[in-house]
């Protein structure tokens, strides 16, 4: 039996073979993390509108085919816009109608904006084995100025990598962010997988 691209999502590659199987999967991906109940993208911006309104400028980073920028405005934002590294994802989230701006970038490219440009950057599914390194969480800090949010999630496979949540604490350690939120919770359900999902607050 052929494997789903869930089955192959979580092994290492390089950013190269990330973006093609990303190319690969976009025409399937909605269905495929659906039908498996997928529930972090709503957890992921319940938690965010807690602590950022509504009309603040949100950056969805790593949008996909854009499911975490229908959660983003399922629970009320409204000035959403999006970066991926896969042009095919990025064509189906075009297709959503949701963001106001919409960019294909490269996975070490820096992310042309300013601190402060953006009220908080969303990074939901984005982190963790077979997707962006943990390197990525210093260039999302990096990128909000003082007072904005970062909203991620690291799933099961991320937080077993104990470098990951590391990096999250040598941030709050070292006093550059607040963690305001954590929560363990459903992240595929059908596949017995579950998340984290954090905000942290740039200090």
């Amino acid at each position: 039996m052929e494997q789903s691209f869930l089955d192959k999502v979580y092994k290492a590659r390089t950013a190269d073979e990330t973006r093609v199987l990303y190319d690969d999967w976009s025409t399937t991906y909605d269905a495929e993390v659906t039908e498996n109940g997928y529930a972090t993208p709503p957890r992921c911006a319940a938690a965010l509108a807690r602590f950022v309104a509504p009309d603040a400028p949100i950056l969805d980073f790593g949008c996909g085919t854009g499911l975490s920028g229908l959660a983003l405005r399922g629970a009320g934002f409204t000035s959403i816009d999006g970066v991926d590294l896969s042009p095919e994802m990025l064509a189906r989230a075009r297709d959503r109608g949701l963001y106001r701006a919409l960019r294909q970038i490269a996975a070490d490219e820096p992310l042309g904006i300013a601190p402060g440009d953006y009220a908080a950057i969303a990074a939901i599914g984005v982190i963790g084995a077979g997707a962006a390194p943990i390197a990525v969480f210093d260039r999302l800090m990096e990128a909000l100025a003082p007072g904005g949010h970062l909203v991620l999630s690291f799933n099961d496979h991320a937080l077993s990598d104990r470098a990951n949540e590391a990096r999250l604490a040598h941030w709050v350690a070292a006093g550059c962010a607040r963690e305001v939120f954590r929560e363990y919770g459903p992240h595929l359900p059908k596949r017995n997988l579950n998340s984290n999902v954090y905000v942290l607050e740039r200090t």
